[in-house]
């Protein structure tokens, strides 16, 4: 099983352009430069394309630098850098070949020099010289040219610029007319430098509170020295307008499941005029179903609009009916609204309780066929009653093997640990893993199913469909079942569509049509929870795979027929090697005036640990429409780090990447490394509810199953020998062409590899006595 940091970096050789277009192009070229002494130090330089001539499918822009003391360091962004000599060739990303006339980019890289650092007085683009190549005027860009802001309340929009800047530019937002109750709250002055030009910053607008009933507007200027403005225009959004007050509630139906509570939230429809008392009261029904908390709520003219929440709970029975109770939401001379509350019993009856995390009380299913192999290495019983995860990575996976268990005997086997653990729940997970062409960008993990081969109806029918009908089992029907679905798919999609099998794997019967498949069927069944897998922060922590990968998640949810409620949450690292946290340093720590993104380890990335992206990357789905209960998970089965290689302070060093690299727990040679790592270790142990918007920690991949094989292996689960297992191999542009760091001597993905259990147990952090 491939980590998939390998396609963290989506490095790929740019094609040339179109014989028939014209090629014209105009260059800003901006270096931020420092002394380290002796006349030589280090510079980030920043890069602007404009393409003036016929559109571009794909480009290389060239130059040359004055001396050869200037140097391109493996550290660039927006493009594949390469320099022989004097020559620096820059080619597009993926994401960035087509540049339609007029528009640009934006890429850079990180440098040293020695002796003088000149700037290059010449550019080309696909053979043809640029016309511009000193810096341009650059233009301010803003989010938007209007916005509404609500009378009493803010309203925000962001501002960067066009083009790097010469020197630090300061753009400052005034109002220059209109309505003076509208005005800047913060941003008014944003610095841009040389480096953070293209990162955008917010403004805030703000709309005071007023008496009147009618909306004003102003025009703001956003602009400074140096710099081509802009111009914002704000509406006032009045609130005292005459609007018909009455009570809003949501939502109207509420399943509580049973020993537990379920919410609604009130809110007025207008500002009143003195405080409005509402209250919730129980009618007729089932009356396990009560009032627990907001029974009478106060709204006043500064919160009329801000939902308070009602929670209602079902008591704990013994029978296993599913009651129903309406509750009356009230307020004198207002119209009254009902909520209607369905308990979701737990005792048995057809329809089992859909928590909100499946982890939180329960216990962890215990995997024989892992837990018999633990206990049989030295220590390894201290570990032997971990929860792991059970795979299905391939169709005969289902009916199981004389070496494994099926899925049915799995299933059979949770359900009498359930019944051996007391009252708590229990939950299984089973990782659904057999999209075809799987794993697109590596081989160790390739799949048995390829979508030329009609993959897509063998992959519903032959794997989720029996899958799917296990689960919905009435005998199964108490236990949690949380499913990982397809890890390494949908992340490829969005770094590395250059390969082939990624290509097929964007199409009909591809990852976004397989995911979907599986959500449908999984979802429907109420004790089935749904985690999509969202990579690790080595391979979407950059802006530029950031976002896109949120776009994708969420377009691909909205095709479900629940749509994003088919996602219980998502899940991050599984099967990697990257730190939940770096204790010794964040991304916000600098040394000697130098930012931790640009170390060679970090590379300009945003994040440099898993906790900090899987809770920006939950922020980030949130706001983009998944619910608001969405939870994510860490696979921490082999990113502990411990031993004696861990630091246990950060190191005094004043030289960026000496600090970096002597302060960092996670130990591999590159981020980019994912098979077998040698000097891993187990990480913290499973755990609900660990950290804010964290659902767990889990050990989803056993430690102890290789993650590929080190030399060539035939097989016949269509699994291929990849060179960043083999522990020779001298590495490529993905792992900035070193060794894998991968140990040797190692079997097939999924196998049990004695020498990998023995090191994760030895260098475990927390430590396993």
């Amino acid at each position: 099983m491939t980590a998939a940091s390998v396609a963290a970096f989506g490095l790929v050789v740019g094609q040339s352009t179109a014989a028939n277009a014209a090629v014209a192009c105009d260059v800003t070229y901006a270096a931020n430069q420092w002394t380290s002494g002796n006349n030589q130090g280090g510079f980030t330089a920043n890069i602007t394309l404009r393409n003036t001539g016929d559109p571009l499918t794909s480009w290389t822009l060239a130059f040359d630098y004055a001396t050869t003391g200037q140097k391109y360091t493996p550290t660039g962004w927006g493009a594949n850098f390469s320099q022989s000599g004097t020559r620096v060739t820059a080619t597009n990303m993926p994401y960035n070949g087509s540049v339609a006339t007029g528009a640009s980019i934006s890429i850079g890289y990180n440098g040293t020099w020695s002796g003088t650092n000149p700037a290059p007085t010449s550019f080309s683009v696909n053979g043809t010289t640029c016309g511009g190549t000193t810096p341009t005027t650059p233009s301010v860009v803003t989010s938007a040219s209007a916005i509404p802001v609500n009378e009493g309340g803010t309203a925000t929009f962001t501002a960067r610029l066009s083009a790097a800047p010469s020197s630090n530019v300061t753009v400052n937002t005034t109002r220059t007319s209109g309505d003076t109750d509208l005005s800047v709250s913060s941003g008014g002055s944003l610095t841009f430098t040389t480096s953070n030009w293209n990162t955008p910053q917010t403004v805030t607008l703000a709309a005071a509170q007023d008496s009147d009933n009618t909306s004003g507007t102003a025009a703001f200027s956003v602009g400074g020295t140096g710099v081509t403005g802009a111009t914002v225009n704000a509406s006032e959004v009045d609130d005292d307008a005459t609007v018909t007050q009455s009570i809003v509630v949501t939502p109207t139906a509420v399943t509580v499941p049973e020993g537990s509570t379920g919410t609604y939230a009130v809110s007025l429809a207008a500002r009143p005029s003195s405080n409005v008392t509402v209250t919730s009261t129980a009618g007729s029904g089932d009356a396990n179903l009560t009032v627990s908390s907001g029974g009478s709520l106060t709204f006043t003219q500064n919160n009329w609009n801000t939902a308070q929440t009602v929670t209602l709970a079902a008591a704990q029975d013994s029978d296993t009916a599913n009651g129903s109770r309406t509750f009356t939401v009230a307020s004198t001379g207002l119209t009254s609204r009902t909520v209607t509350a369905t308990e979701a019993d737990d005792d048995g009856g057809t329809n089992p309780t859909h928590v909100q995390n499946p982890y939180a009380g329960a216990t962890g299913y215990v995997n024989p066929d892992w837990s018999a192999r633990a206990s049989a290495e030295p220590g390894g019983s201290a570990v032997a009653n971990t929860s792991t995860a059970v795979w299905m990575d391939r169709i005969a996976a289902i009916a199981g093997s004389p070496s494994a268990m099926s899925l049915r005997a799995h299933m059979d086997e949770a359900v009498r640990q359930d019944a051996a653990n007391g009252s708590a729940p229990l939950t299984i997970q089973i990782v659904i893993y057999d999209l075809p062409n799987r794993d697109c960008a590596a081989l160790a993990s390739n799949g048995e199913l390829l979508i030329a081969e009609d993959g897509f109806n063998r992959y519903k029918t032959e794997y989720i469909d029996p899958i799917a009908a296990i689960l919905r089992s009435p005998a199964y029907s108490n236990l949690r079942i949380v499913t990982i679905i397809e890890p390494d798919s949908l992340p490829n999609l969005v770094t590395n569509l250059s390969l082939p099998k990624c290509q097929e794997a964007n199409g009909p019967g591809g990852y976004v049509d397989g995911v979907r498949y599986a959500l449908n069927q999984l979802h429907a069944i109420t004790n089935v929870y749904t985690y999509v897998d969202a990579g690790h922060h080595g391979w979407l922590g950059w802006d530029s795979n950031f976002g896109p990968s949120v776009n994708l998640f969420h377009s691909m949810a909205t095709g479900t027929t629940a749509g994003v409620d088919s996602v219980d949450g998502f899940i991050v690292n599984t099967a990697n090697y990257s730190a939940t946290t770096e204790p010794h340093f964040t991304i916000n720590t600098t040394v000697n005036g130098q930012q931790i993104r640009q170390s060679t380890w970090v590379d300009w990335n945003f994040y440099v640990d898993e906790l900090t992206f899987a809770q920006a990357l939950r922020s980030a789905l949130v706001s983009r429409g998944f619910r608001d209960g969405l939870g994510m998970l860490i696979d921490t089965s082999r990113n502990g780090w411990g031993g004696s290689a861990r630091p246990t302070a950060p190191s005094t060093s004043t030289v960026l990447d000496t600090f970096v690299n002597e302060s960092r727990i996670d130990q591999r040679i590159h981020a980019g490394n994912w098979c077998n790592q040698s000097g891993a270790g187990m990480g913290a142990r499973p755990a609900a509810s660990p950290a804010s918007g964290l659902d767990a920690y889990v050990w989803v991949k056993p430690p102890g199953e290789s993650d590929g094989s080190s030399t060539e292996i035939e097989n016949d689960e269509g699994k291929k020998f990849d060179r960043m297992c083999d522990p020779t191999y001298r590495g490529n542009d993905l792992n900035g062409n070193n060794l894998t760091g991968a140990l040797a001597n190692s079997p097939l993905s999924g196998q049990w590899f004695s020498a990998q259990f023995r090191q994760l147990l030895q260098n475990a952090y927390p430590p396993i006595n």
